[in-house]
């Protein structure tokens, strides 16, 4: 009996480990997100159609995954743009759209949704958030956007980092030249630099390194699947890099800006604030060729030394072996006119202000170096994330996933929205209109050779109130 006894709890032992072993053979852990944000980065990348640029590391990026030719964001500025990528919602069209989100919960009056990383930590995410994220870099307030009182994203990361090295505090590397020099007053800060040293001679530089020490620590632990983001700051305002990526733009013959002169009528457009606050030496880029070519090459290289950056990255999650199992999403906040609409900046709803790079790669995709001409947004991200990794899809993120479009790039895309205070915008496979607060109405067709430099509100009445009814369908 002794033996029988023995026997019966020995098989019970063995069938228990036998179930525990398949349990663990059937759920698998769920692939990692790894999302790389760029700050002001229009697609001027080689993958995008600027050959002039050199960015080889997101051009490999985009051989391994999918680019989305025609991504658009939904507001033309960095708070609300990544108040949209965080939320899955439209919010917002301030730079304080997440704080005041922020601000909401600790009043504890109404029911906020979960922000994205808050969704995949609930799910068993370790979430950690490098650099500029939200809007704020490293996520908090104050008047050095370093007091931990005063949280832009509370309950969403386990860690949210902002090194600062020796620009002192978060709000001093955001607007960073070389060395630690740390913007005071505008006027007095060169609005472009270049200057001898390594990549850590100026911000990113201490970011990326953080973002490596991390990833290693992330890809080490292997408990729970982890949700990186990595904010590179440039190519921000003041256009600095280190002079080795400014080299590789002298001689270059840079592309002809297209339609550099002022809209004529009501339009969105803007007077380049941000831009032209800074010292330019007594030059306007809209009446010196040369100057705004100098411009231009100075954001180049601010695109090459963020596009540097994100290599290293890239190269350290291939290196811990992570990469096997982790879904990248690179994506830039908004775009960023050069010239076009004799604009500097942002901040506007023409084409120039909202299309942006979007690539997304993820374990086993079948459509590696594809591009997509689909029209799709920044809404869109959170879902797909979702729908990548297998986690619950949250009822309330307005967007949609992109995970067919990713699989069958031939697939149609859909209508994208943008807004700012006073108008907002929605943009088709052919036109865009773009609807004013008093009620006027752009209009442009993108099929013809005027594209955005030609309202033609009135020659179509019927399609200005289709597109009206399908704004605020969407923006409900």
């Amino acid at each position: 009996m002794k033996i029988e006894k023995t026997l019966l709890i020995s098989c019970a032992i063995l069938c228990f480990l036998l179930i525990t072993s398949c349990n663990k053979i059937q759920r698998p852990k769920k692939p990692n997100v790894l999302l790389i944000c760029l700050d002001d980065l229009r697609p001027e990348l080689k993958s995008f159609g600027a050959a002039y640029i050199s960015s080889p590391n997101i051009d490999a990026l985009a051989t391994e995954g999918i680019s989305f030719q025609k991504h658009f964001v939904n507001a033309p500025s960095c708070g609300p743009s990544r108040y949209t990528l965080l939320t899955g919602q439209y919010g917002p069209a301030g730079n304080n759209a997440l704080f005041l989100r922020a601000n909401k919960i600790e009043e504890g009056t109404e029911e906020i949704n979960q922000s994205m990383p808050e969704w995949f930590r609930t799910h068993g995410y370790t979430t950690v958030s490098i650099g500029k994220v939200s809007h704020h870099p490293g996520g908090r307030g104050g008047s050095d956007w370093n007091d931990s009182t005063i949280i832009e994203m509370p309950s969403a990361w386990d860690k949210h980092l902002m090194p600062v090295a020796e620009w002192e505090h978060p709000r001093g590397m955001m607007h960073g030249l070389a060395n630690g020099e740390i913007r005071i007053k505008s006027a007095d800060m060169d609005v472009f630099q270049s200057v001898e040293g390594d990549d850590n001679s100026y911000p990113d530089g201490a970011i990326t390194d953080e973002a490596l020490k991390q990833l290693r620590a992330l890809a080490t632990l292997q408990e729970n699947p982890f949700f990186l983001a990595v904010g590179i700051i440039k190519p921000h305002l003041p256009f600095g890099a280190p002079k080795s990526y400014y080299n590789t733009y002298e001689g270059v013959d840079l592309p002809r800006i297209e339609h550099p002169q002022k809209p004529e009528g009501k339009t969105t457009w803007h007077g380049s604030g941000e831009f032209m606050k800074y010292n330019r030496w007594g030059k306007d880029p809209n009446s010196n060729a040369d100057f705004a070519d100098e411009v231009r090459r100075h954001y180049a290289a601010c695109v090459s030394y963020a596009d540097a950056q994100v290599g290293k990255v890239l190269a350290e999650l291939k290196r811990t072996g992570a990469d096997k199992n982790t879904i990248i999403v690179l994506w830039g906040d908004h775009g960023w006119h050069l010239g076009e609409h004799a604009i500097w900046g942002k901040h506007s709803l023409f084409e120039e202000s909202l299309h942006s790079p979007l690539i997304i790669r993820y374990p086993g995709m079948k459509s590696k170096g594809a591009t997509t001409d689909a029209i799709v947004e920044t809404l869109d991200i959170f879902p797909t994330l979702c729908d990548l990794t297998g986690i619950e899809m949250p009822e309330f993120a307005q967007g949609v996933s992109l995970k067919e479009i990713a699989e069958y790039p031939n697939t149609r895309g859909h209508t994208a929205v943008a807004y700012k205070n006073n108008a907002s915008t929605i943009r088709t496979a052919t036109h865009r209109m773009t609807l004013h607060q008093d009620g006027f109405v752009e209009l442009y067709d993108h099929t013809s050779a005027e594209n955005e430099t030609k309202n033609v509100a009135n020659k179509h009445p019927e399609l200005v109130k289709e597109l009206k009814n399908a704004l605020r369908a969407k923006m409900k």
